[in-house]
C-alpha cells in the first residue's frame, strides 16, 4: 500500500512538472511569436517610411511646387509597400498621411519653405498589432484589462540628396553639333532637338535612338525606357531600329495609354502637357521660359507640373475638341486615355514622378560616351511614328541642372540622387 501510494505521489508530481514545463514552453512560444510578429511588422513599416523618405527627398529641386510634389510622391511611394504581414491595405489601420512626412533646411531647422528644404523626414505609427500571447493570458486570467491585446510599432526616415555614382539615362544618344565642345557641345541652354526615328540617322547636333548596353534591339530600347542604370564614360551604345512597341513606354511618361494602361503601373511625370509648334510656336525654352505666339492657355513646362497638367491640359481627352491631338497637333492613333489633370485621383499628382527631365548619354563618332546632357521630352510619339523634339537643358553635370535626381558618375560632382541620412 505504501508502495502504490508513493507511485500515485511521483506520478501526480510528473504530470504537475510536465504541464508547468509545457506552460513554459509555451510561453517561450508566445513570447517569439509575438515578438516575431512585431519584428515582421517593424521591418515592413521601416521599408514603407524609407521609400517615403527617398521618393520626397528627390522632388526637392528648390523649386515653387517641391514641397507639394514631394508629399504626394513619399506618400505614393511609401502606401506602395505592404505591411502587417504583407497586407496591402495595412490590415486597415491606417497609411501615411501627408502630415507625416515633414521637411528640414541644410542647418536640420524644421521648414515648409520649398525653396530652402533640403532633408525630407516620414514618420509612422502601426497600431493595433494583436498581441497573441497577452491576449491569451487575459483570457486565461479573467483580468484582460491587465494585458493588452495590441501594441503598435513605429518607424522614421530621413533622406536628402547627394552625388551620385552611376547613371540612369534614357537610351537615346545626343552627337555634339560640328565644332561643339564642351560643357554644352554647340547648343543653347533652351534649343531644341530632334530625335530622329530612322536608324542611323542621328546627324551633328541631333538626336538618335542609342541602347545603352551596346546592343541593337528594339526590344532593349523598350526596356530602358523603363529605367536602366549603370551606364559609365568610354561605353559603346548600339543604334537600334525602333518598333511602335517603344511608344508605349515612352508615352506614359506623359500619363498617355493605351486601354490595358493604367497610371498606377505606368508612371507619368507630373504633367503630361507637350510642347509642340502648334502650342509653343517659339520652339525655345519651354521649360521656364515665356511663351511668345502662344495660345493664352500655354504655359511652362514648370508652371504645368504645379498644376499637374494633362497632355489635354485640364481635360482627358485623347482627341476631339479640346483634347491632347488639338492642343498639339499630334496623330496618338492607338492610344485612347490620358491620366487625369489636377488633384483628382488616378492621375498625375497621385502617381506622378520626375519622369521628363531626364540625362542623354553625348557621344563621339564611334558611339563611345563622352558626357551627359540633360533634356527635357517635349512631346509623345506619334503613330505612325515622326520626329520628335527634346529641349536642351545644359550639362548634366552644371550647377543648377535641372538633371538632379538621374544620377551622374562621379564622386562629389554632377546631378545628385535620393539618399537615406538616418
Amino acid at each position: 500500500m505504501q508502495v502504490r501510494s508513493l507511485h500515485h505521489r511521483q506520478g501526480g508530481a510528473m504530470i504537475v512538472t510536465a504541464a508547468l514545463l509545457m506552460l513554459f514552453l509555451l510561453g517561450f512560444m508566445g513570447i517569439a511569436l509575438d515578438f516575431g510578429h512585431l519584428f515582421v511588422v517593424r521591418t515592413e513599416l521601416q521599408t514603407a517610411v524609407d521609400s517615403c523618405a527617398l521618393a520626397a527627398a528627390r522632388e526637392l529641386d528648390k523649386q515653387g511646387s517641391a514641397i507639394t510634389r514631394a508629399k504626394s510622391a513619399g506618400q505614393t511611394a511609401g502606401n506602395a509597400n505592404r505591411v502587417n504581414m504583407q497586407s496591402a491595405t495595412w490590415s486597415g489601420q491606417g497609411q501615411i498621411v501627408a502630415t507625416e512626412i515633414t521637411f528640414r533646411d541644410a542647418a536640420y531647422a524644421s521648414t515648409i519653405d520649398p525653396l530652402v528644404a533640403t532633408y525630407a523626414q516620414c514618420v509612422h505609427t502601426q497600431p493595433n498589432l494583436v498581441i497573441w500571447l497577452m491576449k491569451a493570458m487575459g483570457a486565461f486570467s479573467g483580468n484582460a484589462a491587465a494585458y493588452p491585446a495590441t501594441g503598435s510599432v513605429a518607424a522614421s526616415a530621413v533622406a536628402t540628396r547627394a552625388s551620385a555614382q552611376t547613371t540612369c539615362p534614357i537610351p537615346v544618344a545626343l552627337k555634339p553639333k560640328p565644332g561643339g565642345v564642351a560643357p554644352n557641345y554647340g547648343l543653347n541652354v533652351g534649343d531644341w532637338v530632334k530625335l530622329i526615328q530612322a536608324q542611323n540617322a542621328s546627324a551633328g547636333g541631333q538626336i538618335g535612338w542609342a541602347n545603352l548596353d551596346g546592343s541593337n534591339s528594339a526590344s532593349e530600347t523598350e526596356s530602358e525606357l523603363n529605367n536602366h542604370c549603370g551606364t559609365k564614360v568610354g561605353d559603346t551604345l548600339g543604334t537600334p531600329g525602333v518598333q511602335t512597341s517603344v511608344a508605349d513606354v515612352w508615352n506614359q511618361r506623359f500619363g498617355i495609354y493605351k486601354n490595358s494602361g493604367d497610371p498606377s503601373v505606368g508612371r507619368p511625370d507630373y504633367t503630361g502637357y507637350a510642347y509642340t509648334a502648334l502650342n509653343w510656336p517659339a520652339q525655345f525654352n519651354a521649360y521656364d521660359g515665356p511663351a511668345p505666339g502662344s495660345p493664352a492657355t500655354a504655359q511652362n513646362f514648370l508652371t504645368k507640373r504645379a498644376a499637374y497638367a494633362s497632355c489635354a491640359d485640364t481635360g482627358t481627352k485623347v482627341n476631339g475638341a479640346n483634347s491632347c491631338e488639338s492642343i498639339t497637333g499630334l496623330s496618338l492613333n492607338s492610344f485612347q486615355k490620358l491620366a487625369a489633370p489636377g488633384n483628382v485621383a488616378g492621375g498625375h499628382k497621385q502617381y506622378g514622378l520626375d519622369r521628363r527631365i531626364v540625362t542623354v548619354p553625348v557621344i563621339d563618332g564611334g558611339n563611345h560616351v563622352i558626357d551627359y546632357a540633360c533634356m527635357l521630352m517635349l512631346q509623345p510619339l506619334q503613330i505612325p511614328m515622326s520626329d520628335t523634339w527634346l529641349e536642351f537643358r545644359g550639362n548634366a553635370g552644371s550647377a543648377g541642372s535641372p538633371c538632379t535626381t538621374s544620377g551622374l558618375a562621379g564622386g562629389a560632382a554632377g546631378p545628385l540622387v535620393p539618399v537615406l541620412v538616418r
